[in-house]
């Protein structure tokens, strides 16, 4: 086809490329990296895979970006695509943690005798929700505010509220994940600490991580705005980013009324 041939169509023929191949490969080398430290304590596969992973994730979206913001080939019909794809993986993360909300009610209105039939089991000092627990909660719902109005902005074509806006959801989210840490660092009870434990370090902690991955996927953002790649009416890397978060937010809510307050 020759270069100056126009394509009559609105849609984007993805040209070849080695990023997926090489995902799954990374992704293969990370998942027997992390059962090898499970079972061997040893570290260097792991890393491996982890560093495979980054790597191809970086250079997989840095050409995403070349094709929409340089290429031109992200046209309405496009993102219009891409905004259903981002539809489907976060009903997919939502059934993600209905697994691990479904185990913690199943074991929380349903406590066996091996846990003395009672919930929380004995032994077990819960958290007080009315202190981490309530300060995360006004953060990320705080955070929920500053994306918002940096979303509006960037409608109103606000380059400067825009950037603000994202400059203080990336700091809210770092500001949240370090309270967490603090958390789990003085809590009484462990992973270990039978399924009170379980429960609720497989629930907290996934949300923990996906609070993580979003305050790099805004912090992305940002850095992308302060270049000019996001323009009012083609910012999809911006709005799925900001729906990310949304869904963040809105899991915390219910994680902090059932986990810390009716769980307690």
């Amino acid at each position: 086809m020759s270069g100056d041939h126009k394509k009559g169509h609105d849609y984007h023929l993805v040209d070849p490329s080695i990023w997926p191949i090489f995902s799954s490969f990374s992704a293969l080398v990370l998942a027997f990296g992390a059962v090898y430290y499970m079972h061997a304590k040893s570290f260097w596969l792991l890393l491996i895979g982890l560093a495979l992973t980054l790597y191809s994730m970086f250079m997989w979206f840095r050409d995403v970006v070349i094709e929409g913001e340089h290429k031109g080939d992200h046209t309405p019909v496009v993102q219009i695509g891409l905004r259903y794809g981002m539809t489907l993986f976060i009903m997919s993360e939502v059934m993600f943690f209905v697994a691990w909300f479904w185990a913690f009610f199943d074991s929380s209105l349903f406590p066996d005798a091996v846990i003395g039939s009672v919930w929380p089991p004995k032994g077990i000092q819960t958290l007080d929700p009315w202190h981490i627990p309530l300060i995360n909660t006004l953060i990320l719902l705080l955070s929920g505010t500053t994306v918002t109005w940096a979303h509006h902005s960037l409608l109103e074509n606000d380059r400067k509220g825009l950037l603000n806006g994202l400059l203080l959801t990336v700091i809210l989210g770092a500001i949240f994940t370090c309270f967490q840490a603090y958390e789990y660092i003085h809590a009484d009870f462990k992973l270990s600490s039978g399924i009170y434990g379980a429960t609720f370090y497989m629930a907290t902690g996934f949300h923990g991580f996906h609070v993580i991955v979003g305050t790099i996927f805004l912090a992305v953002c940002y850095f992308r705005a302060k270049a000019g790649h996001y323009k009012p009416d083609h910012h999809f890397g911006f709005e799925a980013a900001a729906w990310y978060w949304h869904f963040v937010d809105v899991v915390w809510l219910f994680l902090f009324a059932s986990i810390y307050i009716w769980g307690s």
